[in-house]
């Protein structure tokens, strides 16, 4: 799939779990280094974490698949850089989030498989 086809597809997912209002668009926003990051990840991690800690957590389902391919990019952009992949893990001694934590630990092993 080329990268223009993935936008569009990832862009039309992030609308329908934001509910985006119809013919209203996320536009991406291409970086420095020439890759393009779609705009609204943050905010549909936020409600796939929601989903997540909902129920959508096994193995095939959206909520569960939509965060494992937003972490590579969240890394790309400094999101773990400002909240450490250990503070999403631990959650600051707040409520337990299962979300959360496995954003963490995602973030954490990605990090580790694609660090020099």
């Amino acid at each position: 799939m080329s990268e223009n086809n993935e936008t569009n597809d990832v862009q039309s997912i992030y609308c329908r779990i934001l509910n985006v209002a119809e013919g209203i668009e996320l536009p991406a926003v291409q970086l420095k280094d020439g890759s393009a990051v779609q705009t609204g990840t943050v905010a549909a991690m936020l409600k796939n974490i929601e989903r997540f800690n909902n129920g959508e957590n096994k193995e095939g389902d959206e909520a569960r698949h939509e965060l494992e391919r937003c972490v590579p990019v969240l890394l790309r952009v400094g999101l773990f850089q400002l909240f450490t992949p250990d503070e999403w893990i631990n959650n600051n001694g707040q409520q337990d989030n299962p979300g959360r934590r496995f954003v963490g630990q995602l973030a954490k092993q990605y990090h580790a498989e694609h660090s020099s």
